[in-house]
């Protein structure tokens, strides 16, 4: 593996780390709930209609919601950064 390499596998795993709060702000997962009128209550209310009015503990929304709130995990922060950084191998691969 050469430098350009390296640098794509680091630029996607950073990248995708540093922009994970962001997306999820901006479709609607804010430190203040879910945002009205957004993506997330969307999901919400689509979820909810599914579970007879509630949103089931472990379901995507909730999970969304969570980060949105209180932050990426460890866990979850090593797994949005073995992503970026599998996304940025395979587009070294392709440049």
């Amino acid at each position: 593996m050469g430098l350009l390499t390296y640098l794509a596998i680091a630029g996607g795993a950073t990248g995708a780390v540093v922009s994970a709060p962001l997306v999820l702000t901006a479709v609607g997962f804010t430190s203040a709930g879910i945002a009205a009128g957004s993506y997330a209550a969307s999901m919400m209310s689509a979820a909810a209609v599914a579970n007879g009015g509630g949103i089931a503990a472990g379901s995507l929304v909730a999970l969304l919601q969570s980060a949105g709130m209180a932050g990426l995990t460890g866990a979850t922060t090593a797994a949005v950064a073995g992503t970026g950084g599998t996304v940025g191998f395979l587009t070294s691969l392709i440049i």
